[in-house]
């Protein structure tokens, strides 16, 4: 159930028209990185999210109805910004007054061929449309792909949407000096910041969270890294050291085409670098599917399913915004490290 109150989150206000950036600030309506898509995704993933972690669910769909509240203030902004053009336009009974808005034929013309974008003006005639800054219709195929029914992955996908909208919004903020805009572009780019939070925090809640999914990495390859580039070599925390996840050695491949062939193919490579074994990943992998299985099918039943259930004292109490099926250790090898 969807409760909308008139005024918007944010006071949007515009000093004056610039119907340039209205053109640009479409990015952010109906753009892969804007606000319809960050809704729908979460909004999308937040479903199954509801049984397994209800207080994911009750996350998602809290923010998922604040980005709607963004898209309406990046709406309201546009709309403002097009005053002046989208009442003109309405005037079908002789020229626009546009002309006089622009000062002429040569500026009309050049805000048809390089000013805002046509739909402006022969589409939606002013009003928001849910196209992006060239005009390109929004698709579903901008977020489908982040939802894949595992909120470990759905998460990870969130943490990355939220730092491309941030950033949309910092590069947005660049092309208007209207200090309202500006303001109002400030508030929506930290909303960004502070869900960029709220999902990593989310996430971390989830142990273990890594990978994302159930199976886990084999140990023969989770820790090559390959010098697939010629040229000037660099090594850091990426391809030496423990790795970040598994605490695994890195295995630094110099001569990869030689390494692959001596492998044949990678098939006879041994795990170096790891304690961790096939046999403990099987048994690893076994151990996972049991409690993420048991995890969803216990919190659904096969019958009289009500999906406003209510939660039970006990069913918070254990929630309580973590969720632990166990906790991994990972691996403390301390295995050859090459340097170069």
């Amino acid at each position: 159930m969807f409760y909308h109150v008139k005024d918007l989150q944010f006071d949007a206000k515009v000093s004056r028209p610039d119907p340039r950036f209205a053109s640009l600030l479409l990015e952010q309506f109906g753009g892969a990185n804007g606000e319809l898509a960050a809704a729908l995704r979460y909004f999308g993933q937040s479903f199954a999210a509801k049984n397994p972690y209800p207080d994911k669910y009750d996350l998602l769909m809290d923010i998922a109805t604040e980005e709607f509240s963004h898209l309406e203030i990046v709406g309201a902004t546009i709309q403002m910004l097009l005053t002046g053009i989208n009442g003109d336009l309405k005037n079908a009974a002789e020229n626009s007054e546009i002309m006089q808005l622009l000062k002429g034929k040569a500026a009309k013309e050049e805000m048809i061929h390089r000013g805002i974008n046509g739909e402006f003006l022969v589409a939606s005639a002013g009003a928001p449309a849910f196209i992006n800054a060239e005009g390109a219709a929004w698709t579903a195929s901008y977020i489908n792909g982040d939802v894949q029914g595992d909120l470990t992955s759905d998460l990870r996908s969130d943490i990355a949407a939220e730092t491309r909208a941030k950033m949309v919004y910092e590069y947005l903020l660049q092309f208007t000096d209207d200090p309202s805009v500006k303001e109002t572009l400030r508030f929506l780019m930290t909303r960004e910041v502070a869900h960029f939070q709220m999902f990593q925090a989310a996430l971390e809640s989830i142990e273990p969270n890594f990978p994302p999914g159930i199976l886990q990495s084999d140990p023969r390859y989770s820790n090559l890294y390959f010098n697939l580039s010629n040229g000037n070599d660099f090594r850091g925390p990426w391809n030496e050291g423990p790795s970040t996840q598994l605490g695994e050695t890195y295995q630094y491949i110099d001569d990869p085409i030689k390494h692959v062939l001596e492998t044949n193919g990678l098939r006879n490579q041994e795990a170096q670098g790891t304690d961790r074994t096939e046999e403990a990943i099987q048994k690893l992998n076994k151990k996972m599917s049991d409690i993420r299985s048991a995890q969803v099918n216990n919190t659904s039943p096969m019958q009289d399913m009500s999906w406003n259930k209510p939660l039970t004292q006990e069913e918070i109490d254990n929630t309580n915004g973590k969720s632990k099926p166990f906790k991994s250790t990972p691996s403390k090898s301390n295995g050859n490290k090459k340097k170069t």
